[in-house]
């Protein structure tokens, strides 16, 4: 087989796996639904995105043509954006030459059984369901096959992984997001800022680990943007999680909503707004506060504090003190001393961007204690941080 005959079958498995999940897409929206509250609104968007990327996978080849490949892959889904990580790693996997081995949340029951009948045609995409998360992450670090394994989830998960870093050659670690914030400076089109900090943060029930959860916004403009914002709040439907029309559906894990609570706690004296906690219904929270003793929360779900700033310079010092370097977007033109400011702090860094869900081909991952990437060099290990492109990280 030669070198293009070789990515030809790839790009051809590759396909088939983009018609498998194409053909599931109305069953991947219910199970969702089901098994998280996550809107079919949003599943659907997610669902469409992941074939599209994994049928334009040949524009990935240039990565990885003459990269050797590791073996078997393994990775723990997120309960968030199953059908997109598969997508991105499934599809790596495929075009690099890996194995990949996986385990699906114990959140979403409904999803892992149907993406093992997905997955079933392909040899080298295996899911495995049914099996505590623990238990098959022990098993990764005993499989002297899986010499690649990516991990998400609290600090804590991180730092049990982090010790057996060695019984591979490469441990990812990438979340948490902590509070991924936005800043507006004062020469920013406040519209536009104000229409992508309220997409982003409320998009899916603020249920991904890339939605925003503060603003900090120049004083000039704070009270135009908050109004848009909270208007745009306001227009945000939620309800039945199977109602196309829906925007937020019912947070049912429970550990987000106690999370929730905890922070409107945590976050005192900030005011609430709007929003609330019902059992599994959350309306939007925005609060807003003026203290700079905000804290550094691990935050999940649809959660939103608003803070103004007069001196664009502490505003950035007080946003790059947070231990998650995980992602920050910005609106207006900060200083060159700024911007490279939030490069050296944080993995993924939005320049007034104007998207709703984030394109899967930016780099993905964090700094500091929000992703570090662990890589054996000869008889040495290396350590480095920031975000990184999947397919890049699968062929050596």
């Amino acid at each position: 087989m030669t070198h293009m005959d070789k990515f030809k079958a790839r790009l051809d498995e590759i396909q088939r796996l983009a018609d498998a999940i194409d053909r599931h897409k109305t069953n991947l929206m219910e199970a969702a639904a089901y098994d998280a509250g996550f809107p079919v609104k949003i599943t659907s968007i997610e669902v469409d995105l992941s074939v599209d990327y994994l049928r334009t996978m040949d524009k990935e080849i240039p990565w990885v043509e003459n990269g050797r490949l590791y073996g078997t892959v393994a990775t723990i889904f997120p309960y968030d954006a199953p059908t997109v990580v598969l997508a991105r790693l499934g599809g790596a996997a495929l075009l690099t030459g890996n194995t990949l081995r996986f385990s699906l949340s114990s959140q979403t029951p409904r999803s892992a059984s149907l993406f093992a009948e997905i997955c079933k045609p392909f040899q080298s995409i295996q899911p495995v369901v049914g099996m505590d998360n623990r238990e098959f992450g022990r098993r990764c670090v005993a499989d002297k096959e899986i010499r690649l394994f990516f991990i998400s989830g609290a600090s804590s998960v991180g730092e049990v992984y982090r010790k057996q870093h060695k019984s591979f050659d490469k441990l990812f670690f990438a979340g948490p997001g902590g509070m991924p914030a936005a800043i507006v400076f004062e020469d920013a089109d406040a519209t536009a800022a104000a229409r992508f900090i309220a997409r982003r943060a409320f998009i899916n029930g603020g249920q991904y680990c890339t939605t925003l959860k503060k603003a900090y916004i120049h004083r000039r403009l704070y009270e135009e943007v908050r109004k848009d914002i909270l208007d745009r709040v306001q227009r945000l439907k939620v309800g039945d999680a199977l109602d196309p029309k829906t925007d937020i559906g019912p947070i049912r894990v429970e550990r987000t909503r106690n999370i929730l609570q905890n922070s409107l706690e945590k976050c005192r004296p900030a005011r609430l707004v709007t929003g609330s906690i019902t059992g599994e219904t959350v309306f939007p929270l925005v609060l807003e506060t003026e203290s700079t003793d905000i804290p550094d929360l691990e935050l999940f779900g649809p959660f939103l504090l608003l803070k103004p700033f007069d001196d664009p310079d502490e505003a950035a010092m007080e946003l790059v003190k947070t231990r998650y370097g995980f992602l920050l977007s910005f609106f207006g033109s900060p200083s060159e001393k700024i911007k490279a400011l939030f490069y050296s702090h944080f993995g993924m860094v939005h320049d007034n961007s104007d998207f709703t869900f984030t394109p899967l081909r930016l780099p993905f991952g964090g700094k500091k204690a929000s992703g570090w990437i662990l890589e054996r060099k000869g008889n040495h290990w290396t350590e480095r941080d920031g975000a990184f492109i999947y397919t890049k990280e699968l062929a050596t």
